[in-house]
C-alpha cells in the first residue's frame, strides 16, 4: 500500500483516524499505540503479507539486543556488535546476496544465484533499528523495555516503506507522551496534501516524460530528447521522494510525532556538498553521525572517510553497479570540493549552475540499472546522436509547458517567501495565510483525486530501496 492511492486516502486513512480517535477516549496512550501498531502491520502486510513476519522478527531481535545494550558494564559492547551483525545480515541477505553471488559467478566461481524478493522498506527499518541500538549504547536514549513500543517505532506506517529514517531519540518521548493541538492537525494535514500534490500532480506526470525518452530502447533518441528526459527524471525523483516525506511528516504530525525534515529545497544549492545537506537529510545525517564522524570525520583521513561513506551510500540505494558508480561519483566531487571550490570565491550563479549540471548528470547514472543502456545513453546526451532534436522533443516541451513551469517554481521555497510577504506576526496576516493554505489544500486534494482515478503509473521510486 502507498499513500498516493484512492484506497489509502478514502478507506485506510479514515478507518485508522476513527479508530485512533476512539482509542483516545481511553486513559493513557497505550490503546492509541496498539491501534497504530495494528494498522501499521496491516499497511505493510497489504503489499508484503509474508515479509510482515520478517519485520516483526527484526523488531523482536532488536528489542532483545537493546535490553542487553542498555545494561551497564562491558557486556553492552558485545550486544551492540551482535545487533549490528544481525541487522546487517538481514539487510545483506535480502538485498545483496544475489548481487554478490552473481559477481562470484561472473569471475568464475560457480555458485547458484538466488532469486530473493526485496522486502519493501527493509533499508529504512534496518537503519532505524541500528540507530536505536547505537543511541542506547551511547546513552543518548534509554533502552525500550516494552517490545510493543519498539515495534511501534520500527513499524510505524507513515515512515515505514520509504522513510524518512527517523532516529529513535527524535520520538522516544513521544511514544509514551504526546499531545496533538489544532495547529498540529492543521499543519500536518496541509503538509500531507502538499506531498500528495507533489507526487500525483507533478511526479507522476513527469514520469511519463522521462519514460518516453529514457526507458526502453534508445534507438532514435536525440540529444535534446536525452536532456529533456533526464531533466524530467531529475524533477520526478525530487517530487516523488520529497512528496512521500511530506506525507509521512504530515501524518506523523497529526498524531503528535515530530519527524525531522528530509528535504530543504535541494535544487537551490550552491555546491554538491550543499545539495547533499538538503537532499535525503535523514540518510546523510545517519552516515555522518554513525560512520563518518566515528571514522575520524574532518580530523583525519577526510577524503578517505568521504569516499567510504559515499560508496556505502550508493550501495544502500541498491545492489547494482550503477548505484555504486553513482555513490563514488558524488563522493569524488564532494572530496574535491573540500580542497577546491569551497575555498575559492566563485560567483553564486556560477556555483548554482555548476551544481545543477553535475546533479542532473548523476541522475543519469542513477536511472540506468542496465550498464549497457547507461553506456549507450551518455554519448547521445553529449551529442553523439543522429539528430539534435525532433518533433517528439518539441511536443514534450510545448504540450506540457505548464507542467515544466509548475515543477520549476515548486522547487523554490515558496512557503517561506509567502510567509515573509504576508507577515504572520499580525492576526490579519495569520488569517490570510490560513485561508490560503485551506484553499490550496482543497485544490490539491481535488486534482490529485481526479488524477488517481484510473491512474496506471503511480509507483514510489524509493519503495525499491
Amino acid at each position: 500500500m502507498v499513500f498516493a492511492d484512492l484506497f489509502f486516502l478514502y478507506a485506510f486513512l479514515p478507518a485508522f483516524a476513527i479508530c485512533y480517535l476512539l482509542a483516545g477516549l481511553a486513559k493513557g496512550i497505550g490503546v492509541k499505540n496498539v491501534v497504530l501498531v495494528v494498522f501499521s502491520l496491516i499497511f505493510y502486510a497489504w503489499g508484503e503479507p509474508v515479509y510482515v513476519f520478517l519485520l516483526v522478527l527484526c523488531a523482536l531481535l532488536n528489542w532483545l539486543v537493546g535490553l542487553g545494550v542498555g545494561r551497564r558494564g562491558r557486556g553492552k559492547t558485545f550486544w551492540l556488535i551482535v545487533g549490528l551483525v544481525v541487522n546487517l545480515a538481514i539487510l545483506g541477505t535480502f538485498k545483496y546476496l544475489g548481487f554478490f553471488a552473481d559477481l562470484l559467478d561472473r569471475i568464475g566461481v560457480s555458485v547458484s544465484v538466488p532469486e530473493i524478493a526485496l522486502p519493501i522498506g527493509i533499508s529504512f527499518y534496518t537503519f532505524q533499528s541500528i540507530s536505536y541500538l547505537v543511541d542506547v549504547y551511547r546513552g543518548e536514549s534509554p533502552a525500550q523495555k516494552r517490545f510493543w513500543d519498539l515495534l511501534l517505532y520500527i513499524a510505524m506506517f507513515p515512515q515505514l516503506i520509504a522513510g524518512p529514517i527517523v532516529r529513535y531519540g527524535t520520538i522516544a518521548k513521544e511514544i509514551h507522551r504526546r499531545k496533538v493541538t489544532i495547529d498540529d492537525l492543521a499543519d500536518g494535514s496541509f503538509r500531507f496534501l502538499v506531498g500528495l500534490g507533489k507526487k500525483v500532480i507533478l511526479a507522476n506526470q513527469l514520469s511519463e516524460v522521462s519514460d518516453q525518452f529514457l526507458a526502453g530502447s534508445l534507438t532514435g533518441l536525440t540529444t535534446a530528447g536525452a536532456w529533456v528526459g533526464l531533466l524530467a527524471f531529475s524533477l520526478q525523483i525530487y517530487f516523488d521522494f520529497s512528496g512521500y516525506s511530506d506525507m509521512a511528516i504530515g501524518i506523523g504530525r497529526c498524531m503528535g510525532f515530530h519527524f525531522r525534515e528530509n528535504f530543504d529545497h535541494p535544487y537551490c544549492c550552491n555546491s554538491i556538498t550543499d545539495f547533499w545537506r538538503r537532499w535525503h537529510i535523514s540518510l546523510g545525517s545517519f552516515f555522518r553521525d554513525y560512520l563518518y564522524i566515528p571514522m575520524g570525520g574532518n580530523r583525519k583521513h577526510q577524503a578517505l572517510n568521504i569516499l567510504v561513506v559515499w560508496f556505502l551510500t550508493g550501495m544502500w540505494h541498491g545492489a547494482s553497479w550503477n548505484f555504486i558508480f553513482w555513490g563514488v561519483y558524488f563522493g569524488l566531487i564532494v572530496a574535491l570540493e573540500k580542497y577546491t571550490i569551497l575555498r575559492w570565491k566563485v560567483p553564486a550563479w556560477l556555483l548554482h549552475f555548476y551544481s545543477l549540471i553535475l546533479v542532473v548528470l548523476g541522475w543519469g547514472v542513477f536511472y540506468y540499472v542496465d550498464f549497457g543502456q547507461m553506456t549507450a545513453f551518455f554519448p547521445v546526451l553529449f551529442g553523439k546522436a543522429e539528430a539534435f532534436t525532433d518533433f517528439t522533443v518539441r511536443s514534450a516541451i510545448l504540450s506540457r509547458f505548464w507542467l515544466w513551469i509548475a515543477a520549476i517554481v515548486c522547487c523554490l521555497p515558496l512557503g517561506r517567501w509567502l510567509e515573509r510577504l504576508i507577515g504572520t506576526r499580525r492576526a490579519f496576516g495569520r488569517n490570510v495565510l490560513m485561508l490560503s493554505k485551506l484553499a490550496v489544500a482543497l485544490v490539491l486534494l481535488a486534482v490529485s483525486t481526479a488524477l488517481l482515478v484510473g491512474a496506471t503509473n503511480n509507483p514510489f521510486i524509493y519503495t525499491r530501496f
